[in-house]
C-alpha cells in the first residue's frame, strides 16, 4: 500500500490537535506559525511571541495585514480580545521562567533521546546566532518539533546523535513530521502514529533507528 506525506497544513493541523485547552504556547519561526490557523474552535490556546506578544490569533486575511503587529518571524498576525504587548525582556523572563506549556520549533536534527539542533548547519552564510531558540527549548515545559522527516537528499533528520551544533540536550518530547509522529524518550524513539499506508518496518528503514511500537 502506498502512502502520502502530510502537507504543511495537514501537519500544522496534526500539531494543533494535541495542544490542550488553556495551554500557553510559543510557535517558532517558519512552519510552526501555521499551527495558529488550525487550533480547534472552542479550545482556548494562548499564543506567545518572543518579540513581546501574548494572545495572538490566526494570520490576518489578505489585505488586512498590519505590519506594526508582527510575530518574531516578522509575519503579520492578529490579536485576540485580551491580548497584550510587553517588553522583550519580559517576554524572555516568561520563556525562561517556565511559564510556557509548549513551544513548537523547527529543526535540522533531533536525536532519538531528544537533543535538538535547530539553529545552524555550520554552512557559510548561516544564521550567526541561536536567537531565542535555546531559551524556548529549555524553558518550555514541553518542546515539540515540527519538520519534514527527511532532508532533500533523503537522509533522516532523526538521528542517534546530532552532528550539528546543539540548541538543547534532551529537551524534545515529541516530533511531528510529514510521515509520522514520534515521542523522544531516554530509551529512544516511540511511535505515536504514521500516515496511512506507511508500515512500522518501512518507517524504521527510513529513519535508520529502532522505534518502539505505539
Amino acid at each position: 500500500m502506498t502512502y502520502q506525506r502530510r502537507s504543511k497544513e495537514q501537519l500544522a493541523a496534526r500539531v494543533a490537535q494535541d495542544i490542550f485547552d488553556g495551554a500557553v504556547v510559543n510557535l517558532g519561526i517558519g512552519q510552526p506559525t501555521l499551527v495558529a490557523n488550525h487550533l480547534p474552535a472552542g479550545r482556548e490556546v494562548i499564543l506567545q511571541s518572543e518579540n513581546g506578544i501574548l494572545g495572538m490569533g490566526p494570520a490576518p486575511a489578505e489585505g488586512q495585514e498590519d505590519y506594526d503587529l508582527i510575530n518574531a518571524g516578522k509575519q503579520p498576525v492578529t490579536l485576540l480580545k485580551g491580548g497584550a504587548f510587553f517588553h522583550h525582556a519580559d517576554s524572555f523572563a516568561m520563556m525562561r521562567g517556565g511559564h510556557l506549556d509548549i513551544c513548537v520549533l523547527g529543526a535540522f536534527q533531533v536525536s532519538a533521546t531528544g537533543d535538538l539542533a535547530n539553529w545552524s548547519t555550520g554552512e557559510p552564510g548561516a544564521i550567526p546566532a541561536v536567537g531565542g531558540a535555546m531559551d524556548l527549548a529549555i524553558g518550555a515545559r514541553q518542546t515539540w518539533v515540527m519538520m519534514d522527516l527527511l532532508t532533500k537528499q533523503g537522509a533522516s533528520k532523526l538521528v542517534s546523535q546530532c552532528s550539528y551544533p546543539l540548541t538543547g540536550i534532551g529537551c524534545v518530547k515529541r516530533v511531528y513530521s510529514d510521515l509520522a509522529t514520534l515521542e523522544c524518550t531516554p530509551h529512544g524513539l516511540k511511535l505515536i502514529d504514521t500516515v496511512e499506508g506507511l508500515s512500522h518496518a518501512e518507517l524504521e528503514k527510513l529513519v535508520g533507528l529502532p522505534i518502539a511500537a505505539a
